[in-house]
């Protein structure tokens, strides 16, 4: 799994507008600057997350995006499927390595651990909220369930059970 930059950049900008839920509509030039990301792309970003329902937009002079819902209400998933339409892509299906042998008709034993990864992946970025990523990183890791410290620049990742 590779976390593009429309995917990072979807899920700042999302943040974004969570932090300020209460400010009203926030152009899209105003996220660009607070992110210090490009604007251009800030705004190809945010049309993508209007169209998944992510956010709302609001013409004219006092106009700009917010979210479509409360933070409470939207997951890392639903950005990061708005940005990038998926959050793993299985190459059976999108890169084959040979038309009939990753078929669906043909028995590969290999399939099943990219089906099982994709599944844990979408549970994982499902389970947490834009109002989780609203606290502190300590207090991230401890809703998340990652109470390990980095170790030698690695996190201990706990076992996910399924």
């Amino acid at each position: 799994m590779r976390i593009t930059t429309q995917a990072e950049y979807g899920l700042i900008c999302a943040l974004h507008l969570a932090r300020r839920v209460d400010d009203g509509p926030v152009t899209g030039r105003e996220i660009a600057a607070g992110e210090r990301l490009p604007p251009d792309y800030v705004e190809q970003i945010m049309l993508k997350l209007r169209r998944a329902g992510i956010v709302r937009s609001t013409r004219g002079a006092h106009g700009g995006y917010q979210l479509a819902r409360g933070p409470e209400r939207i997951s890392v998933r639903d950005v990061i499927a708005a940005a990038e339409h998926s959050t793993f892509e299985v190459h059976c299906t999108s890169h084959p390595v040979e038309e009939e042998r990753c078929a669906s008709s043909h028995d590969c034993s290999i399939r099943p651990v990219w089906m099982l990864l994709q599944r844990r992946i979408d549970d994982v970025l499902g389970g947490v909220l834009l109002s989780d990523l609203l606290l502190q990183e300590s207090q991230v890791r401890e809703r998340i369930g990652l109470t390990s410290a980095p170790v030698g620049g690695r996190l201990a990742l706990p076992v996910l059970q399924g």
